[in-house]
């Protein structure tokens, strides 16, 4: 009896001390699972935040390249309307669904002087022009311009003409219709503003896009009038 007693005692203490190692073994194991599966969300959460960054990248690179695109007003050929350091918003797409229309102001490249300029559409395709004065014909229709009217009001006011500089036809540009896949383009302050008088016509495929938003500076944040 006492070598059975003595026997199922060993064993007993064999398992008790199996299994007190077994429970010591999972309580030194759970502070390294716990600290695993942290290791493991956070290495999760950084490639998340990774693939958002890229796609954020992608995004912007998208909207600009294709979309929308800034740009920086330099001089005051667009004055009253624009002014130097004005910032804007050009949608790059509208003219891959229509084609640019009168009033509406556009930036395009000007390859020959490597930088972009903004102006007005004045004449599509067809249209004939001629400015004579502060007087602009298109098609021998006398058009009125509502977005310079309180200038040129101005200008008479002081006994002036609004456009002091070059009329149209001219010299340089001795064509006044405006060929297929072109526009005509003038600045708004027609005294200084160098313009297809000067440049000729503009191609369909220098065009970058519609100027849309006014962005800064903040106190000037609006949309752009083509309708007036």
């Amino acid at each position: 009896m006492d070598s059975q007693h003595r026997n199922e005692d060993e064993w007993k203490t064999v398992d008790e001390t199996k299994e007190n190692g077994s429970v010591q073994e999972a309580a030194n194991d759970t502070p390294r699972s716990v600290t695993h599966q942290r290791e493991g969300r956070a290495f999760k959460e950084i490639v998340e935040w990774i693939k958002a960054l890229v796609i954020a990248v992608l995004l912007v690179f998208v909207i600009r390249q294709f979309l929308f695109s800034p740009f920086i007003v330099d001089g005051d050929s667009m004055q009253p309307n624009f002014e130097t350091s004005e910032r804007l918003i050009v949608n790059k797409i509208l003219y891959d669904i229509r084609e640019p229309q009168f009033g509406e102001v556009v930036v395009f490249d000007v390859p020959e002087q490597g930088r972009k300029f903004i102006k007005r559409v004045i004449g599509v395709p067809g249209d004939q022009i001629r400015l004579d004065g502060d007087d602009l014909y298109i098609n021998d229709v006398l058009v009125e311009e509502p977005y310079i009217k309180e200038a040129i009001e101005a200008a008479r006011a002081r006994g002036e003409l609004y456009n002091t500089e070059k009329n149209f036809p001219n010299e340089t540009v001795t064509e006044k219709t405006v060929p297929e896949g072109m526009i005509f383009v003038l600045g708004d302050n027609r005294g200084n503003s160098t313009d297809s008088r000067v440049i000729g016509f503009v191609k369909d495929e220098e065009i970058v896009g519609r100027a849309d938003v006014i962005f800064w500076p903040l106190d000037k944040i609006s949309f752009i009038k083509h309708r007036y």
